[in-house]
């Protein structure tokens, strides 16, 4: 018996259609392409033709998921503009190789550059943390429809010692990530650097670590535990970027401040966090952490509620 597959319910259907009627339309191709007068399918097939070295008719169409009926009309058309050259294959006598002329060219290249100005024009319309943010929820919307059409991958793992360059990333991650998702202000990435520099300043590789996970080659999260006293550990800057959710990344991450911690002879690891950071709190209480304190506390421009976990080793 196979399995059911879910049904979307009709208002994620109207949510969907009316994000594509949104961004089409925002983005000039509902009518002929930017002004031109292309279609947007059209503008695919050149965009292609200009990148690709020679490519077949069949490759196109494959690609491009278009009817071969409906290609061949459109190529028929550039090659009679003189946009289009064929040449047969070497290795199919059947197929032809596809090249844009200069013409074809000269005609691409401004509407290639209008593309682009207009894409500018949109993101320059936004604050640097919106960019970021419209950007990352792209990423996730490819991401996530490649992954229904496509059969589960297996995803590369990996936990590292930290490289130059990463500690700056750290930084980055937790400013850039804690102002878009929590609306934190520039104290809390001043916050994280003081942090950071304390760490590399003062570091005692016999007592402290860090770990940087990297998903499929990209880093993708990172924690620290350091010294704070000859008992006590500290668990820090625990943090996981957008797309490296799921993945079991946090707990393992949580483990191996753990494992570390008890191997090099503390009696208690610490940590500092906020109460709405729910995700890590699960974290933490999973694997035997408890609060041991709750205080109001206005910082980073929100009214947060601070907690102090411990787990006694």
């Amino acid at each position: 018996m196979s399995a059911s597959v879910p049904v979307a319910s009709t208002a994620q259907v109207k949510a969907v259609r009316s994000f594509n009627r949104f961004y089409t339309q925002r983005i000039g191709v509902l009518d002929p392409y930017l002004g031109s007068d292309f279609s947007l399918t059209e503008v695919r097939v050149l965009y292609e033709l200009a990148h690709r070295d020679q490519p077949t008719a069949s490759e196109l169409g494959r690609d491009l998921a278009l009817d071969g009926g409906y290609l061949s009309r459109i190529l028929r058309r550039f090659e009679s503009q003189g946009w289009l050259a064929r040449s047969p294959s070497p290795a199919d006598a059947r197929q032809s190789l596809l090249k844009l002329t200069d013409a074809g060219h000269a005609v691409f290249a401004p509407l290639q550059q209008r593309s682009r100005d207009e894409a500018g024009a949109m993101l320059a319309a936004l604050a640097p943390a919106q960019r970021s943010q419209l950007i990352e929820a792209m990423k996730m919307v490819q991401q996530l429809l490649r992954t229904a059409d496509s059969p589960p991958r297996q995803r590369t793992v990996m936990l590292r010692d930290p490289r130059p360059g990463d500690f700056g990333w750290v930084v980055q991650q937790h400013g850039e990530l804690y102002a878009r998702e929590w609306g934190y202000n520039e104290e809390f990435e001043a916050l994280v650097a003081t942090i950071v520099a304390k760490y590399i300043d003062k570091f005692e590789p016999t007592r402290e670590k860090c770990w940087i996970a990297e998903v499929d080659g990209e880093r993708a999260g990172s924690v620290f535990l350091v010294r704070r006293s000859a008992t006590t550990a500290q668990l820090r800057l625990l943090i996981l970027t957008p797309a490296a959710r799921g993945l079991g990344l946090g707990a393992r991450l949580t483990d191996e401040c753990i494992a570390f911690a008890r191997a090099t002879g503390y009696r208690k690891i610490v940590l500092w966090t906020q109460s709405h950071l729910l995700t890590a709190r699960r974290i933490y209480q999973t694997r035997g952490f408890h609060i041991v304190q709750a205080e109001r506390n206005d910082a980073y421009g929100k009214q947060l509620t601070s907690e102090t976990w411990e787990l006694k080793l």
